[in-house]
C-alpha cells in the first residue's frame, strides 16, 4: 500500500465502483429529464425543454462509461499484456467531445436568442421548481462523482462528473433566464447561456485534450520526474540513473528506468537492486503502477560502448586453452565489459603456486598471454578450497 493512501482496488473491485456510481446517476437523469420534459411542456419553457434533452444525453455518456468501465477492468492477456485500462482513456476522450458538442448547442441556442429574442416562449413559474430540483440533484451527482473519480484516478469518471455539473449549470441558466424573463428581460437568459457554454466547452475541451495526451504516450510533468528520480538515488547500492521515461495509463503511470551500479557487483546483487527501486517506486510513489528496471554497469545513454565485443565462448577462445595446456587448473572465469574493453577475473587454486612470488609472476603471464586489442584489465584471484 502506498504511504498515505487508500486501499488500492484491483480491476473488479475499480469496475464495481464505477458502476454502482454511474447507475445512481442514470437512475437521477432519467428521473430529472421525464421531470423537465413534462413540466418544460405543460409551462411552455423551450429552456426546460432544451435541459431534458440535456439530461438524456447524460444517460447515453452513462452507457458509454458502463460499457468502458467493463471492458478496461478486464485483467491483461497475450494481445494486451498492460491491460484494458486505455479503453476508459477512449473513452474519455468521446466524453470530452461530447462536452464540448453540448456546449456548442446550447451557445448556438443562446445567439440565436440574442439575434431574436421574440423567438423565445414565455415561460411559467412552475418552471422555476423544476429547474431549482435540478441543480440540486446534479450537483449532489457531480460531487458524489466527483469523489469517485478522485479515489479511483478516473479520467473517465471525472469526465461524467463535469458532465453531471454541465447540466446542473444548464438548470440554473433556466432558473436565471425565467426569472429575469418574468422580469421582462428575457434576453439576459441568453447571454447567461452563452457564458455557460463557453464554460462548458473549455472543460470538455480539456478532459479530451488530457485524454488525447495519454493516448500519445505523454510523460509525467517535470515535478514528477523529480520525485521519481529522488526516490531511485535513494535506494542504497543505486549510483545514478539515466533514460528515465515514463507514460500514463489508464490513470496510473509506468516507468522505465536504466539504474547504474557497482560493474563487479554480482548479477543477483544488481538484480536486488533493481528490484527495491520497483518496490519503492510502486509503493510510496501514489500515481505508479508499474516500473521496468534496467540495471547497468555504467551509462549506455549516449552510445553502447561494449555492443561491438564478443561474447564468453569468442573472448576466452584464444587464451582458455594456452592456460589449461599448461595445466593451471582454472576454476572460474568471470568478464567485466565496460569502456569499450573486456576486464577478466581468473579464479585459480591457492595449492597450484609455491610461495608469493611465483603467484605474481603467474599472475602477470596470465594476464600478458590473456591480452589483445579487446581485453583490458586482468586480474588473478587465489582461492582456497
Amino acid at each position: 500500500m502506498k504511504a498515505g493512501a487508500a486501499p488500492v482496488l484491483d480491476s473488479q473491485g475499480r469496475y464495481r465502483v464505477v458502476k454502482r456510481v454511474t447507475l445512481v446517476g442514470a437512475l437521477v437523469n432519467a428521473f430529472l429529464a421525464l421531470g423537465k420534459l413534462i413540466i418544460g411542456w405543460l409551462g411552455h419553457s423551450q429552456a426546460l425543454i432544451a435541459d431534458g434533452v440535456h439530461s438524456l444525453s447524460d444517460l447515453l455518456t452513462d452507457a458509454v462509461v458502463l460499457i468502458a468501465a467493463r471492458h478496461g477492468s478486464h485483467p491483461p492477456d497475450p494481445e494486451h499484456p498492460y491491460g484494458h485500462r486505455r479503453v476508459e482513456t477512449v473513452a474519455t476522450t468521446g466524453l470530452g467531445l461530447f462536452l464540448v458538442m453540448v456546449a456548442l448547442g446550447i451557445g448556438a441556442d443562446a445567439v440565436i436568442h440574442l439575434l431574436e429574442p421574440e423567438a423565445r416562449p414565455m415561460p411559467e413559474a412552475i418552471v422555476l421548481a423544476a429547474a431549482a430540483l435540478s441543480v440540486l440533484a446534479k450537483e449532489g451527482l457531480y460531487r458524489y462523482t466527483l469523489a469517485a473519480a478522485r479515489r479511483l484516478r478516473s479520467a473517465m469518471l471525472r469526465a461524467n462528473a463535469w458532465h453531471h455539473r454541465s447540466d446542473a449549470i444548464s438548470s440554473l441558466v433556466v432558473i436565471v433566464g425565467v426569472g429575469v424573463a418574468l422580469m421582462g428581460y428575457p434576453w439576459l437568459d441568453a447571454v447567461a447561456a452563452l457564458a455557460v457554454s463557453v464554460m462548458i466547452a473549455k472543460e470538455g475541451g480539456e478532459i479530451a485534450w488530457q485524454s488525447l495526451r495519454e493516448l500519445i504516450d505523454t510523460g509525467l510533468e517535470p515535478e514528477e520526474v523529480k520525485k521519481l528520480e529522488a526516490a531511485i538515488l535513494d535506494v542504497d547500492g543505486v549510483r545514478a540513473l539515466h533514460m528515465l521515461r515514463t507514460r500514463t495509463h489508464g490513470g496510473h503511470a509506468l516507468v522505465d528506468v536504466h539504474i547504474q551500479v557497482d560493474p563487479r557487483l554480482s548479477v543477483s546483487e544488481g538484480h536486488q537492486i533493481g528490484e527495491m527501486v520497483r518496490r519503492r517506486l510502486v509503493e510510496h510513489m501514489e500515481d505508479v503502477d508499474d516500473v521496468m528496471v534496467h540495471v547497468d554497469p555504467e551509462d549506455d545513454e549516449e552510445c553502447s560502448p561494449c555492443h561491438h565485443l564478443p561474447l564468453r565462448n569468442k573472448v576466452l577462445a584464444h587464451v582458455e586453452d594456452t592456460w589449461r595446456s599448461r595445466g593451471i587448473p582454472v576454476e572460474k572465469i568471470m568478464l567485466h565489459y565496460l569502456e569499450g574493453k573486456v576486464a577478466i577475473d581468473v579464479f585459480v587454486p591457492l595449492s597450484h603456486v609455491r610461495d608469493v612470488d611465483e603467484a605474481r609472476a603467474l599472475a602477470r603471464e596470465l594476464a600478458e598471454e590473456a591480452r589483445n586489442e579487446n581485453v583490458g584489465e586482468v586480474h588473478v584471484h587465489f582461492t582456497v578450497l
